[in-house]
């Protein structure tokens, strides 16, 4: 890659983060020659970051910070006190508690110079912290370069409402009149990528990492889009997205609009479906009440393209009751891969539907769907013993269509939460069971080859029709086997063993092996007891 004269601006903005701004500033800086100017928004911070940013400035020309009189509240206005002060070609964004890669501005520049669009955008991963496990953003969408004349040449562009993987003309921006929203305004990004697209700009996709997000859960103040226990957060987020609705239908740019709402039915409604069983009644309710106020604004269109796909199912369940209802099957159908667990009941006529008690909403699409697409439901249970713990598992026939494939055998993967590895790959033959809807299949699972850590159960069933399936198991409990149980190990002396149940439903493993890792709970266990 060659290199690049100064045509950037990194705009960093921070809010009492004096922990990282500097590491943000200094990522930007390291980008090298290509970047002509660093603006440091600090928003009336009481942390000292302004004063750090003074003396970065002062060591290095290309560092200038501007300092709000107040607090905006929120992320836009400061961002917008970026756009104004540019003086490069072109402008990207970076918050404070992140931090650019090296070669992104490098690899971003070099795109839109050569491809002569308005945007240049690229991957953006998700770094867990402290576990440093990296999760892609819109994986699929920056698969491979890829040149875009229209934003309605690839309407998938309308899942990507992060602002910070992008980099853009900044007379692009000016002429457009292109903002964030003023003031405290969560999901900021949603209405600021709106307002792009509705723009119309060309737009180069990279597939390299130019932007890494942290996601710090266990800070003391969660980020907006990770503090999503208060009915005020999910209040902004419709709110953002019927705005960012509102900005592409009036641009003419119905198609976008469309994608615009099939992805908040498939992302947003359900992310906080999965959450909705750990809240307590009142936001339940409260939340039950805004989504059905909120889909009732949907076009019908947007509820019969594939109706059972799982937010258009989710959807349609809200919809025809008034109150909340099959909150944990709602869950797990909300999982990624989704899972629709029993009971499969039919109207009088025979029509698949969701309960005998809500026979409007209607399934008889599964009867057509493919079954290696189908949300298949697995139950395992897993059973830790001395010599090895046994893994039970038993897949659901789907209104028939399972027993149409012939479900014959399942591989059995455990993946590492943090670390993405496989520590152990197992099949299993699957047989039929004397009810003839179910199937099962049972293995021994050696826990001390997986090691210490957290880790996923994953599952591909096989078909014998050739088709497969790849899915998640739901978690069983009872009698004590979701319970951690230190056994003997010949290779640990003891490991501790804990199945337990995600919040999506499936079943995961944590594994502390030896006398320490027995001795480490012991004293976290008594640590809360004492606070």
């Amino acid at each position: 890659m060659k290199p690049h004269h100064p045509q950037v601006c990194v705009v960093v903005i921070g809010y009492n983060d004096a922990d990282h701004v500097t590491d943000a500033v200094r990522s930007a800086l390291a980008q090298g020659p290509a970047v002509l100017e660093v603006l440091a928004v600090d928003d009336r911070s009481t942390d000292g970051s302004a004063d750090l940013l003074d003396r970065l400035a002062a060591d290095e020309p290309r560092v200038k910070v501007i300092r709000r009189s107040e607090n905006s509240g929120g992320c836009g206005s400061p961002r917008n006190d970026g756009i104004d002060a540019a003086t490069a070609p072109y402008v990207m964004f970076l918050d404070s508690d992140d931090v650019l890669p090296p070669g992104a501005v490098d690899a971003l520049l070099e795109a839109a110079r050569e491809q002569r669009t308005e945007v240049a955008a690229g991957l953006c991963v998700r770094r867990e912290l402290p576990s440093g496990r990296e999760v892609p953003w819109e994986r699929d969408l920056y698969a491979k370069p890829a040149l875009i004349p229209h934003p309605t040449q690839r309407p998938r562009l309308v899942h990507d409402t992060l602002c910070v993987n992008k980099l853009y003309r900044t007379d692009f921006l000016r002429e457009h009149a292109i903002r964030f929203p003023e003031g405290r305004h969560p999901y900021e990004d949603f209405v600021f990528t709106a307002r792009v697209l509705a723009a119309g700009p060309r737009i180069a996709l990279i597939p390299d990492t130019v932007y890494v997000w942290h996601v710090r859960r266990g800070a003391q103040q969660l980020s907006i889009s990770l503090d999503r226990a208060d009915i005020e957060n999910w209040r902004s987020r419709t709110e953002a997205h019927h705005t960012a609705y509102e900005i592409l239908l009036s641009a003419g740019e119905k198609q976008l609009a469309r994608a615009a709402n099939a992805k908040f039915l498939d992302h947003e409604l359900r992310m906080y479906a999965r959450e909705l069983e750990l809240r307590d009644a009142d936001y339940q309710r409260a939340w039950w009440e805004l989504t059905r106020t909120y889909l009732s604004t949907f076009d019908a269109s947007d509820f019969t393209v594939n109706p059972t796909a799982p937010g258009r199912l989710i959807a349609r369940v809200v919809l025809a009751s008034d109150e909340p209802r099959d909150l944990p099957r709602l869950k797990e159908l909300a999982a990624r891969p989704a899972r629709l667990r029993p009971p499969y009941a039919r109207a009088a006529d025979g029509t698949p539907v969701w309960s005998d008690d809500l026979p409007q909403v209607t399934l008889d699409h599964y009867l057509q769907r493919p079954a290696h697409v189908l949300p298949v439901a697995v139950d395992a249970e897993l059973r830790p013993r001395a010599r090895a713990a046994r893994l039970r598992l038993r897949l659901h026939d789907l209104y028939g269509r399972l027993a149409e494939a012939g479900p014959a055998s399942a591989d059995v993967e455990f993946a590492h939460r943090d670390e993405g590895r496989i520590g152990l790959s197992l099949p299993v033959e699957l047989a039929q069971d004397a009810d003839r809807t179910t199937w099962s299949g049972e293995l021994p699972v050696d826990l001390s080859a997986l090691g210490s850590g957290t880790w996923d159960l994953r599952l591909r069933v096989h078909y014998r029709d050739g088709s497969s399936r790849d899915v998640t198991a739901h978690a069983v409990g009872g009698g004590g086997l979701l319970r951690r149980r230190a056994v003997p190990n010949l290779r640990y002396g003891v490991l501790l063993v804990q199945p337990y149940r995600t919040h999506a439903g499936a079943l995961a493993l944590r594994l502390a092996p030896g006398l320490r890792g027995l001795t480490d709970v012991v004293r976290r266990r008594l640590k809360r007891l004492l606070h």
